[in-house]
């Protein structure tokens, strides 16, 4: 039996069974929410196995309390195929008055709502479950960690072992479970399989509503060109156009976009709109991202030798991983991603915003001393535009590299840390 590789959503799934009756995983197609589930369940029930399936549709018409029998926590894998039993296990938490009953796990495609009567306030909690951060695939030593940056630690001390050439893999791989113990030939191959899929039949099943594969294949290549910029549909609608001989309006764009965030190939990042000083406006347009930075590389149709003769390409597909791996933390430490960007052009790439206030602002460079700086200078600037009157100081200012062989506290108080070896 393959060894299973601990997610830091583990304790995340356990906390919330602590204080809901039922917890339904979300998150894209084979980024492992079976798997993570089956470690923590007691019994599980299999809605789709091939033997069984029928017949389990079937009694969850005719008597769906029979398949929520068993040990609890129980998972319901795949439960999306009978949508009544929503219904039924809210019933079942509401009389058994006790937590962590069910998980509730299944394919990203949506559910059918309109066989949902209750909407499962009170007794079901939700948990988006990501592809894995390269601290939880091994690639990242974890030596320096977000959380005891925003505790307060100001000393730290990490090495990465990543060359330049084994970065290009890691964004071309992605972070999905399958790949992380393949040989690199074959584990590159997950990613285009799962592009493939998307194109072929998932898009599809968004909505239920066919679309036309080579026009969903235009469409995320030009997402991919777009990746960490907030270009609105018209722009992408227009890239189409000029860069494929094929034209989409903009409504086109704007329903693919919506079914590819339905089965959560896509996620935006939102803006942040913090409290500042002068009246500058702020933009608030969502920045462009793909779930995983493979997706992006499948979508161009490209490889690791590419993006190393490529450093513009590369240095955007970087900053998809580098978000990742940072909504994976965020969510350890309960918190969200955000960006910035003001009318003056001054940006910041990724805001972890946590519950309780405390923030930390990044900057994601690909490596070397001048965008280092660049970056640095930026944050500074920002910093120097929140009022702190209004709202707490930053926990830390830090520059997110991927070259570079160590982690380090600048003079002037600002961190540089690479990628490999981060943790949340």
């Amino acid at each position: 039996m393959k060894k299973y590789r601990k997610r830091i959503v583990d304790d995340i799934l356990k906390r919330k069974l602590e204080g809901k009756g039922a917890v339904l995983i979300e998150g894209p197609k084979w980024c492992g929410k079976t798997t993570t589930a089956e470690q923590i369940a007691a019994s599980v029930l299999y809605m789709d196995d091939p033997e069984k399936k029928e017949q389990n549709i079937t009694m969850s018409d005719l008597n769906p309390k029979w398949l929520l029998k068993g040990a609890t926590p129980r998972l319901i894998d795949e439960w999306q195929l009978a949508p009544k039993l929503w219904d039924s296990i809210r019933f079942e938490v509401d009389h058994r008055d006790s937590l962590g009953q069910f998980i509730l796990t299944g394919s990203a495609v949506p559910v059918n709502t309109q066989e949902i009567t209750h909407s499962g306030t009170g007794r079901f909690t939700w948990l988006t479950m990501r592809t894995m951060s390269l601290y939880e695939s091994g690639d990242s030593t974890g030596e320096v960690s977000l959380k005891k940056l925003f505790d307060g630690v100001t000393k730290i001390e990490g090495s990465s072992n990543l060359s330049i050439e084994r970065l290009a893999f890691l964004i071309c791989r992605g972070g999905w479970p399958r790949a992380i113990d393949m040989n690199d030939e074959i584990a590159l191959d997950q990613a285009i399989d799962y592009y493939d899929a998307v194109v072929r039949m998932d898009i599809n099943r968004a909505n239920n509503v066919k679309k036309n594969p080579e026009r969903v294949r235009r469409l995320m290549r030009s997402y991919a060109r777009n990746q960490g910029g907030q270009v609105p549909n018209t722009v992408l609608a227009k890239d189409i156009a000029i860069n494929d001989d094929v034209s989409m309006n903009e409504e086109t764009v704007a329903s693919y976009i919506q079914a590819l965030r339905k089965i959560f190939v896509i996620e935006d990042m939102p803006a942040w709109n913090p409290n500042l000083r002068s009246k500058t406006a702020i933009r608030s347009s969502d920045t462009r991202y793909y779930n995983d930075p493979s997706i992006a590389a499948a979508a161009l149709g490209i490889g690791p030798n590419d993006l190393l003769n490529d450093l513009k390409t590369f240095g955007l597909l970087f900053e998809t991983l580098c978000i990742r791996d940072l909504r994976v933390f965020a969510d350890a430490l309960g918190g969200d991603i955000y960006h910035y960007r003001d009318k003056d052009g001054l940006e910041c790439d990724a805001v972890i915003h946590l519950r309780n206030g405390k923030y930390g602002l990044i900057e994601i460079k690909l490596g070397g001393d001048k965008l280092i700086e660049e970056g640095a200078n930026n944050l500074k600037e920002m910093k120097a535009k929140i009022d702190t009157d209004k709202m707490n100081t930053p926990s830390f200012l830090m520059v997110l590299t991927g070259t570079g062989d160590y982690a380090y506290r600048r003079h002037d108080g600002l961190y540089v840390v690479p990628i490999g070896c981060l943790k949340y």
